[in-house]
């Protein structure tokens, strides 16, 4: 992952930090609220809906499960197109070549297309340390680049600025880059964009080297995808001498007709669209028409691991759409950066400490940053049971043990506090067991119900749980009691019969 976060602070404590900027949590409601209303109109027009999403999720399980073969395929057909491709175990290895095979260019500047991957490996610092400077094109990025910033959203990076926000960066940063913004710029939208392209323009034309990541690659062909909505994207992948596609090795599809089903399911999800306005392929190099030298950087990085894991390797059918954010309750509240990630929101949850190994304090805060309210399963457009994962990586987390990252063999600390938890469980099972000893403890809980606390006194670890949640509660009778009560014959809750039509026979008493 990128370096720039390194060292922050867990979950908890970022966003108990980042609740309590308003002006942040009033962008992050208006921006996800409105992607969110566009993204169910735009899948509500198609009636297939459900079978393409049971489809792609089809797919990208069956790929996964022979991803050495789909991957064989793949480079075999890049280099027989004219490409060459790499294979980085890590992110210091994708680093290594990428800065080797800029330097072997002889340039110092290189623009980028919008791309995860090169995000999760920290690729524009390990250029910048070796004296090559990346241009962001993406606008959203560009704002954050310019704004010494770091992205918080999957699809928006900058959807934690408003408008106002981005002007005064343009106007103060982009002459220190390029192209100077205009002096009487304003917030309109249109006049952002404007200064946008014209501050780009120029690095586009210069440009010799040109860097991406890709959204889908075709095994049978070697085919490489990149979906936008800017056309800075096909800019880049076009004009420069030289590409450089940073990819992630779970980004594969088999087929050409496999890749349909994603070219529907991805813009409805993402952007709310019928169909990206920029839609570029490329099949290694083609003498006279785009870049003359082609070089696919196949990216591991944790992947492999996350494959390992039966559960967990769901994550890896992500397509970053991003549609979990937008109707996450938790990011909408506390922003991407509090995940301290390139992956924010509930993939991030799930996909960060899976590929980083659950290492830190940081990564094991992660898949406690939910609600499993389950919004984000019902739009994921791949099906990833995204709480059922997070459930799974909370057991790991609270069992500790030794997982397996970057091939090496590290302990994961079992997660403070999880002692008491498991003598309190230990408590519930034996009480379960024993409906007296339960039946008892419900009475004397119903009579001194007046004197239960509203916060339950726990120290240390739980005295964040506590603080955040009200006892339940106490009913002044219990289901057993009033069920006796009522029906007057001695039968017990766990007696009770049904009829052939599933409801209670009538046995005389009251109703």
């Amino acid at each position: 992952m990128s370096g720039t976060y390194l060292g922050m602070p867990s979950f908890p404590e970022a966003a108990a930090h980042s609740t309590r900027d308003m002006r942040l949590r009033g962008n992050l409601r208006h921006a996800t609220h409105t992607i969110r209303a566009k993204r169910a109109q735009a899948v509500a027009e198609l009636d297939d809906w459900a079978e393409l999403r049971t489809s792609g999720a089809a797919v990208k399980e069956r790929t996964l499960r022979h991803l050495d073969h789909y991957l064989e395929q793949l480079e075999a057909a890049v280099t027989a197109a004219g490409g060459q491709v790499h294979w980085a175990s890590d992110a210091s290895e994708a680093n290594r070549i990428v800065t080797g095979l800029v330097r072997d260019t002889g340039e110092s500047e290189v623009v980028k297309v919008k791309s995860m991957a090169t995000q999760e490996i920290g690729l524009n610092d390990a250029l910048a340390e070796a004296g090559i400077f990346a241009y962001e094109t993406d606008l959203a990025e560009l704002i954050v680049q310019l704004g010494d910033d770091l992205p918080s959203h999957i699809l928006v990076p900058a959807i934690h600025r408003n408008r106002d926000q981005i002007r005064d960066i343009f106007k103060e940063q982009m002459g220190r880059w390029g192209r100077a913004a205009p002096e009487n710029l304003t917030d309109n939208p249109a006049e952002l964009a404007e200064a946008a392209r014209l501050h780009l323009r120029e690095k586009f034309l210069g440009a010799k080297v040109g860097i991406s990541g890709a959204n889908f690659m075709v095994a049978e062909t070697g085919t490489l995808v990149v979906v936008e909505s800017e056309g800075n994207g096909r800019m880049c992948l076009t004009l420069p001498e030289t590409l450089i596609s940073v990819v992630g090795i779970e980004k594969i599809v088999p087929t050409w007709q496999d890749l349909e089903i994603f070219l529907q399911t991805l813009p409805r999800s993402a952007t709310a669209e019928r169909m990206n306005p920029y839609t570029s392929t490329w099949t290694g190099t083609t003498d006279g028409d785009g870049p003359s030298a082609f070089h696919l950087v196949l990216l591991d990085n944790g992947r492999t691991d996350a494959l390992a894991d039966t559960v967990g390797r769901q994550a890896l059918r992500c397509i970053r759409c991003s549609a979990c954010l937008n109707v996450c309750p938790v990011y909408e509240r506390a922003g991407g950066h509090a995940y301290g990630s390139p992956y924010p929101g509930p993939i991030g949850a799930i996909l960060t400490p899976q590929l980083r190994g659950v290492q830190s304090e940081l990564d094991a805060s992660l898949p406690y940053a939910s609600s499993l309210c389950g919004a984000c399963y019902e739009v994921c457009p791949v099906a990833i049971d995204i709480p059922e994962v997070l459930v799974h990586l909370r057991e790991r987390v609270v069992e500790g043990g030794t997982v397996s990252v970057r091939g090496q063999q590290t302990t994961i600390k079992p997660a403070k506090g999880h002692a008491a938890e498991r003598a309190v469980m230990r408590a519930a099972r034996w009480a379960f067991d024993h409906p007296r000893a339960m039946q008892a403890g419900q009475r004397i809980a119903a009579r001194t119900r007046r004197l239960t606390p509203r916060r339950l006194p726990l120290p240390g670890a739980g005295k964040a749980w506590s603080d955040s949640r009200d006892v339940p509660r106490v009913a002044a009778e219990s289901f057993r009691d009033w069920w006796q009560r009522t029906h007057g014959d001695g039968r017990s809750a766990g007696a009770g019969r049904t009829g052939a039509d599933g409801t209670a026979p009538s046995d005389g008493g009251s109703k």
